[in-house]
């Protein structure tokens, strides 16, 4: 007696039915670990109290020893390298790892920029005259510094987007990244920016907190069934500490930073989160 087989056509349209009807996925990652205390604290309170499921690092930034200790303390975390070309605030400064001139100012700093921006004249990467060994050795010595202090290090990310300056950046990022096993692309898995499904996200929060909250709850009820997504932002403390860190043009560091460790911490963001059955997801997630 034969055996009937279900046509490929039918398997095929069972699994797009059961793709649409699977609930979107989020990857909510808090970058800039590492430059400040009180940076450090929100970022860890953000992924213990709140939707938060990745932290970005920055291994050269003064805070750098406090953030080992922190995700020494949450093994579980999902932690990303933040490699980092500049240092932008004006009241605090961070220098290469090596002896990498052609990144740096006269004072040894990196740069503030990576983009040319009138308020820091010739003060950019990009207009930098760069070169492709200095950027290699450097991103190569902040990658085994973390690898040495964060076993759960699952991925890489660029600071301040220096990979968009030149093809060639970008693919030397790629490569290291592969080479050092932290190749986790969102990218090659579909992943789209949360952020450009419909936020409109107030760059401080001078209008109240609950303005950022009620512009990423709409954004959350954008997202659509079966897709993944991924929500960046740099959540902090609005104290002294962080009042005291700028750069020109971005004076209300403090105030816009509290209130993304608010909205990321907010009962009512995370009651819309079940609601909708969406699953937030780390990086690592994506490879299961």
């Amino acid at each position: 007696m034969l055996k009937r087989s279900i046509p490929a056509f039918f398997i095929i349209l069972f699994s797009m039915q059961l793709y649409a009807q699977a609930p979107p996925k989020l990857i909510v990652r808090g970058d800039d670990m590492g430059y400040s205390h009180s940076g450090n604290l929100a970022l860890i309170k953000s992924y213990q109290e709140g939707i938060q499921t990745s932290i970005e690092v920055i291994v050269p930034s003064p805070w750098f020893p406090e953030a080992v200790k922190m995700l020494a303390e949450n093994p579980g975390s999902d932690v990303g390298i933040h490699l980092a070309l500049t240092s932008e605030w004006d009241n605090v400064k961070w220098r290469p790892l090596t002896q990498v001139p052609s990144l740096t100012d006269q004072d040894g700093y990196f740069l503030p920029m990576s983009f040319p921006n009138p308020n820091y004249p010739g003060l950019s990467i990009h207009e930098a005259d760069w070169k492709i060994s200095d950027i290699e050795q450097e991103l190569r010595a902040q990658i085994e510094m973390a690898k040495k202090y964060i076993p759960q290090l699952s991925h890489v990310s660029s600071h301040m987007g220096f990979t968009r300056i030149d093809p060639e950046i970008n693919e030397l990022v790629k490569k290291l990244a592969k080479e050092y096993e932290i190749d986790i692309d969102p990218g090659e898995y579909e992943v789209r920016s949360a952020s450009y499904e419909g936020l409109n996200w107030p760059a401080t929060t001078k209008a109240g907190f609950k303005e950022k909250e009620k512009a990423f709850i709409a954004m959350l009820r954008k997202l659509e069934k079966g897709k993944a997504y991924l929500f960046v932002d740099h959540p902090g403390l609005d104290n002294e500490e962080l009042k005291a860190i700028s750069h020109i043009g971005y004076e209300t560091v403090a105030m816009d930073r509290q209130g993304v460790t608010d909205v990321f911490t907010s009962k009512k963001v995370k009651a819309v989160i079940k609601e909708l059955g969406i699953e937030l997801i780390g990086y690592k997630d994506l490879k299961k």
